[in-house]
C-alpha cells in the first residue's frame, strides 16, 4: 500500500484559551514525517465565526483534509467538517457536540471540573479568561513550570458566546470517520464526559493518556501517533496523484 501523504492536508484547530502555537510539537513531528499540515488561528468570538474561519482554511487547500481539534476546537471541527473536502476528524480531549448541543449544556451533565472554578467572570466585552496564577493547575499541570506559565501568559480569551452557542448543523462525525483521545487527568473537561462523547460518536479508535487538558503539548508523541494513524487510514483510500 502506498502512503500518499501529499494527497491529504492535516488542519490543526486550537481550543479556548489557546492559539495555533499550542500545536508546536505536534506540528514539528508531522512536518518532519512529510505530512502537509496547517494550523488555523481562530478568533474565538463565536462558534459560527470559528467554523467560518476554519472553513476558509479548508477552502484554501488542494485535495482532501483531515481536521484535528483540541478542546473547544472539537466543536469547531464538528461543524466545519461538513465541508466536502473533509474526510476525517480527530478529537484531542475535545468537545464533540450533537446538533443543538452547547458547551454549557455538555458541561451541565456532570459536576464542574476543578479548572472551571478558575475561569474568571466575563470581562466588559464578554470574553472569558483563566486566572493567570491558576492556569497551570487548571489547564496543563503535567507541563514543566516554565512551559505552563508561557501558556498562561499567552492565553487567548474566548467570548462567552462560544460556550452558549448551539451547534446549528448536522455534526460531521455522523458521516465522517473519527478518532478520539481522552485525557485521564483533565481538569477542564471531565474525562468521563470525554469518553462518553467518544463512544457516542462511534470513534474508530479511542486512546487514553494520563495527561492534562493540554495533552497536545504534554504528550505530543502519542497525539502525533493518533493523528498519523488516522491520516494513514484515510490516505490508503485516496487515489494517488
Amino acid at each position: 500500500m502506498s502512503n500518499n501523504k501529499n494527497n491529504l492536508t492535516i488542519i490543526l484547530v486550537h481550543g479556548a484559551w489557546g492559539n495555533s502555537l499550542h500545536w508546536n510539537e505536534v506540528s514539528k513531528s508531522l512536518l518532519r514525517d512529510g505530512y502537509k499540515v496547517v494550523a488555523v488561528e481562530n478568533p474565538l468570538t463565536s462558534l459560527q465565526d470559528d467554523i467560518n474561519k476554519t472553513r476558509d482554511l479548508i477552502d484554501a487547500q488542494d485535495g482532501k483534509v483531515l481536521l484535528v481539534g483540541h478542546s473547544y476546537g472539537g466543536s469547531v471541527i464538528t461543524g466545519a467538517g461538513n465541508h466536502d473536502k473533509v474526510v476525517g476528524l480527530v478529537y484531542i480531549a475535545a468537545f464533540a457536540p450533537d446538533e443543538g448541543d452547547s458547551l454549557f449544556g455538555i458541561f451541565s451533565r456532570r459536576e464542574q471540573p476543578s479548572g472551571g472554578a478558575n475561569i474568571l467572570p466575563a470581562d466588559k466585552k464578554g470574553f472569558l479568561w483563566i486566572n493567570y496564577d491558576k492556569f497551570p493547575e487548571s489547564f496543563c499541570q503535567d507541563l514543566p513550570k516554565d512551559d505552563a506559565m508561557v501558556l498562561s501568559i499567552s492565553q487567548k480569551p474566548i467570548h462567552s458566546n462560544g460556550f452558549s452557542d448551539k451547534l446549528n448543523c448536522k455534526p460531521a462525525w455522523r458521516t465522517k470517520p473519527s478518532w478520539y483521545q481522552v485525557s485521564n487527568n483533565d481538569n477542564m473537561i471531565p474525562p468521563e464526559t470525554e469518553l462518553e462523547m467518544a463512544k457516542y460518536i462511534n470513534a474508530k479508535k479511542i486512546i487514553h493518556l494520563n495527561a492534562s487538558h493540554a495533552s497536545l503539548a504534554s504528550h505530543p508523541k502519542e497525539v502525533f501517533s493518533l493523528i498519523t494513524e488516522a491520516a494513514n487510514s484515510l490516505n490508503s483510500k485516496l487515489p494517488s496523484n
